[in-house]
């Protein structure tokens, strides 16, 4: 019988390459490494991505070029890039990839085309393209050194983190339709912490100061401030490290919640057993038992099987007294000191200790009478 066939596989939808402003292979040799590693790298807005192949659409590692950054050029078809001075060096395939890259990065870090590259009209045309597309990204997108904090919270994180930047944008504390920017320098040695208004008027944002200054974008604030400044401030981004500690993530999202309290449940009762009926027979364990002096001084061996308690101790049966019968010799291999058990469970046997103590002085005064009497005997019959 023939099997009936399998419909066709659809093909896996591939993922959607990520856009780039420029892209090409380059190595890269970074503070930690000993060697250079090649990849294929590609920049887009203020990030630069790594990838293992130019098929992969998932980054291995990246660069955020929001704060201060230097290109300068290295030997040949080097050139070295100055981040949160962190020197990165690169090498590319000739010197028009060289002079590519560092025109691409300066393009998006300072929003203009630079004008001392050896470039030809062609790739500063490109160039110019990206920058418009950056402005347009700018434009609608917030600053990454913007976090949904309060003015209290912004101080604490200027202060206790000043490896990650000194200038944050954040929402104004009185809810108008604006941002507030929050600054730390240290002036004559000592801290010193400034709050300034940005209003929104219409498509523009005015920094209220003396003689307000109007930007296109929030990421022009950033600008104007760092360059005012000459690059003494520094736009806040908290390194991957700092946000799996701190949890920066939730803190650019909003306020971060309390993790919610483990209910612990109550330590269980342990219930004791139900009492014994008196009226019933009960087992008591051997071990429990209590301590009967012995005459041999020894114990009963924990392999004995448990004796029941009775309900009441029948009186002792009494004894009738037996022949005389010689004593057995007793065995060499018991060390000295020690006699044997008697033996214990047969119909006759005694139950009490003190029934077989009467038990034995009667009968060993019967049998001295017995012995004076076959004594006296013998001497008569000489």
């Amino acid at each position: 019988m023939a099997s009936a066939l399998n419909p066709p596989r659809a093909p896996k939808p591939k993922c959607a390459l990520p856009s780039h402003y420029h892209e090409s292979f380059l190595e890269k040799k970074g503070p930690r490494d000993r060697d250079y590693r090649k990849f294929w790298a590609g920049l887009r807005g203020l990030t630069v991505y790594f990838y293992n192949s130019n098929r992969d659409s998932q980054h291995v590692e990246k660069i955020d070029l929001g704060a201060s950054v230097k290109v300068t050029d290295g030997p040949g078809v080097h050139f070295n890039l100055f981040v949160r001075d962190q020197e990165i060096k690169f090498k590319v395939e000739s010197l028009e990839s060289r002079e590519m890259w560092k025109g691409f990065i300066l393009t998006v870090v300072e929003l203009r085309v630079p004008s001392n590259l050896t470039l030809l009209p062609g790739h500063l045309y490109m160039m110019a393209e990206a920058l418009a597309k950056e402005e347009a990204r700018r434009a609608q997108e917030m600053p990454s050194c913007f976090l949904k904090v309060s003015r209290l919270e912004a101080q604490l994180l200027l202060e206790r983190y000043p490896e990650c930047g000194n200038l944050l944008l954040r929402p104004c504390g009185d809810g108008a339709d604006g941002v507030s920017v929050s600054t730390r320098q240290t002036l004559g040695g000592s801290p010193l912490v400034r709050h300034y208004k940005v209003k929104r008027d219409g498509p523009q944002y005015v920094i209220d100061v003396e003689e307000p200054v109007s930007c296109a974008s929030l990421q022009a604030v950033v600008n104007y401030f760092v360059s005012q400044t000459k690059n003494a401030l520094v736009p806040f981004l908290l390194d991957e490290d700092y946000e799996k500690v701190l949890g920066a993530a939730s803190l650019a999202g909003g306020p971060k919640q309390l993790p919610p309290v483990p209910v612990i449940p109550a330590p269980r009762q342990h219930t004791l057993p139900p009492l014994l009926n008196p009226d019933e027979d009960y087992v008591i364990p051997i071990k429990d038992a209590p301590v009967t002096d012995y005459e041999n001084k020894d114990v009963l061996s924990p392999g004995w099987p448990e004796v029941r308690k009775p309900k009441q101790c029948p009186p002792a049966p009494r004894v009738q007294a037996k022949p005389h019968t010689a004593p057995k010799p007793e065995p060499r291999g018991l060390p000295s000191g020690l006699v044997k058990k008697p033996a214990i469970g047969s119909a006759q046997g005694v139950s009490a200790t003190t029934g077989l103590a009467k038990v034995t002085a009667e009968l060993e005064e019967k049998l001295q009478r017995r012995r004076a009497l076959e004594h006296s005997a013998e001497h008569s019959e000489d």
